[in-house]
């Protein structure tokens, strides 16, 4: 149906051509010709805008505003130039507005995350300061995606476009399980993209690092947003330099049952511990447990007690001893 519209779009363009020519006694088939193609132009410009994020449409409008103001500007002092008021300087204007227009446009499409950046035109707080930006890490972990979807990440959710080479890269490498590991991360990009609206991939760069966790950190204090990863080093290091994080370990181990010491429970201990006479046991959601007195209890299931428990970015641990018949 929309094909039918844009076909007699053309057409009706090309009758409208035909008529503004006969009134200004002008060959009629130049003006067909003339209202064909600007019927043309109008449809593919439809047809290209449907491509366009709202991002970019935004951007676009913002640099031909500021586009159209400069050049206003500017045609303003040429016309008070006495040499340049003669007719034969009447382009001098028209040419200025198409170098301001297009400055304006295309500078503002490769600066709209820092353009857009600024909310308080629109009235309300910065948005970046909830913005999430993803780490590679995380990405190939997997589980953001789901914490996504379960709609529990508000705000911006930001995939650096070095975070997206970096995944390009390592779905490259010979190695299978590197290759296998970089694959999984960029459909968890598309899966993302596909869940959530406000998934976008910025365009920003810094090519003076060539480290992607310090290309990270640098975003994250640019935009003011918080830094969502795994990584217990880029963990550490972030909360150095005061950059706020959301580790997704420590939303799962927040989200482990918890133990509480003196409490029984009933464990196979699957191998022996480090130090003398320990044995390891294993919860179903991978919690290490290091049980005392289990060393000769390897591959059976014993009663044991809680007396201890560590939680850290890096997982949880839990200290039991035999339990004594």
């Amino acid at each position: 149906m929309v094909i039918v519209f844009r076909i007699v779009f053309i057409c009706v363009s090309s009758l409208v051509g035909f008529l503004i020519a006969d009134g200004f006694n002008v060959p009629q088939y130049k003006g067909t010709i003339v209202g064909v193609f600007s019927g043309i132009a109008v449809v593919l410009l439809d047809i290209f805008s449907g491509k366009i994020s709202v991002k970019d449409l935004s951007a676009l409008l913002i640099g031909l505003i500021l586009g159209l103001v400069v050049a206003a500007l500017f045609a303003h002092g040429f016309a008070q130039i006495p040499a340049l008021q003669q007719p034969k300087n009447a382009y001098i204007p028209l040419i200025i507005y198409i170098i301001c227009i297009y400055f304006g446009m295309v500078m503002a499409l490769k600066k709209k995350d820092e353009l857009l950046g600024f909310r308080s035109f629109v009235g309300g707080k910065e948005k970046s300061a909830y913005s999430k930006i993803l780490d590679t890490s995380v990405i190939i972990d997997g589980r953001v995606a789901d914490i996504i979807e379960l709609g529990f990440m508000d705000g911006d959710i930001i995939i650096p476009k070095f975070v997206v080479l970096e995944l390009q890269m390592i779905a490259d490498s010979p190695d299978t399980l590197k290759r296998n590991r970089g694959r999984r991360g960029l459909d968890i990009v598309t899966r993302m993209q596909k869940a959530s609206p406000f998934i976008r991939i910025t365009e920003e760069d810094f090519p003076e690092l060539r480290n992607v966790d310090e290309k990270l950190l640098k975003l994250a204090k640019k935009t003011g947003g918080k830094v969502v990863t795994n990584d217990f080093n880029l963990n550490k290091v972030a909360s150095v330099e005061k950059i706020k994080v959301l580790n997704i370990n420590d939303l799962s181990n927040g989200l482990k049952p918890q133990v509480i010491p003196g409490e029984y429970m009933r464990v196979k201990i699957i191998k022996e511990g480090k130090e003398n006479n320990q044995g390891i046991a294993y919860l179903e959601d991978g919690t290490m447990i290091v049980v005392d007195g289990a060393k000769n209890a390897i591959n059976k299931e014993i009663d044991v007690m809680i007396t201890s428990a560590i939680q850290t970015s890096a997982g949880r641990m839990i200290f039991a001893k035999k339990r004594e018949d």
